[in-house]
């Protein structure tokens, strides 16, 4: 089995976000592979691990996320791949970027996760697909791959449906799917050996506009502050009833 791993670097969702002159500042922030993202490679490396094969992970980003990729090969991906996007990438110029190295690679399963936890988005994976023309399946809760086919287990709104499609096609990890592992110290240092291959826009030949573009970004004020009511619950009830009236004018 040849696997693609579709990669995104997000911020630790610990992490304290701050906006400074308009765009939002990650230079003392952790950063790690999304979530999501890294089910999906650990699914990479237990179909691998059933099937046989090589695990490449590909991530479109600056310098930075070679932290994220490393990583990756740390848990036992084989290779990986690091694309530098233009300065106003969004989904839709990642997604071409993606696709253009994919084209002509020759591989059964394409994983992503399913969605990012710093956008709240999960288009991109399925943009990739759609331009590959390949079938999808997204938020998948069990994958079990055999015989040219992939049967899907996905979540459905609270529900499970089960579907199968035809190989190559692309799935999208939901939390659930599994447990990923942690890397060893020697895949760690083995990690470290490897080169990461990085291109660019220019080297896949890809220059497309992008769709959307970002016109602010501001930190969110709190404006709400709680207060606590004394008293009976009568006491209580009649004063919220009141500050509802008089303040909140709800009533």
């Amino acid at each position: 089995m040849e696997i693609l791993v579709l990669l995104k670097q997000t911020f630790d969702t610990e992490a304290k976000v701050t906006v400074k002159d308009g765009r939002v500042v990650d230079d003392d922030v952790t950063l790690v592979i999304n979530p999501y993202d890294e089910y999906a490679v650990e699914e990479a490396l237990k179909i691998r691990e059933a099937h046989g094969g090589t695990v490449t992970v590909i991530s479109v980003g600056g310098d930075r996320v070679d932290e994220a990729l490393r990583r990756a090969l740390a848990m036992g991906a084989d290779e990986a791949v690091a694309i530098t996007p233009p300065e106003d990438a969004d989904e839709f110029v990642v997604a071409n970027l993606l696709a253009a190295w994919a084209k002509g690679k020759s591989f059964d399963l394409l994983l992503a996760g399913n969605v990012s936890v710093d956008t709240g988005a999960g288009q991109t994976a399925l943009r990739v697909a759609e331009l590959l023309g390949m079938p999808h399946v997204a938020a998948a809760l069990k994958l079990e791959v055999a015989g040219g086919t992939a049967t899907v287990h996905r979540d459905a709104e609270g529900d499970t449906e089960v579907v199968t499609v035809s190989l190559p096609a692309l799935i999208t990890a939901q939390q659930g799917l599994n447990e990923p592992r942690y890397p060893s110290v020697p895949g760690i240092m083995k990690a470290k050996r490897k080169q990461i291959a990085r291109l660019t826009a220019a080297d896949l030949g890809v220059d497309v506009a992008p769709k959307t573009a970002i016109t602010s970004v501001y930190q969110a004020t709190q404006n709400r502050r709680n207060r606590m009511l004394g008293g009976t619950a009568e006491e209580q009830a009649r004063e919220l009833v009141n500050l509802l009236r008089s303040e909140a004018k709800v009533v």
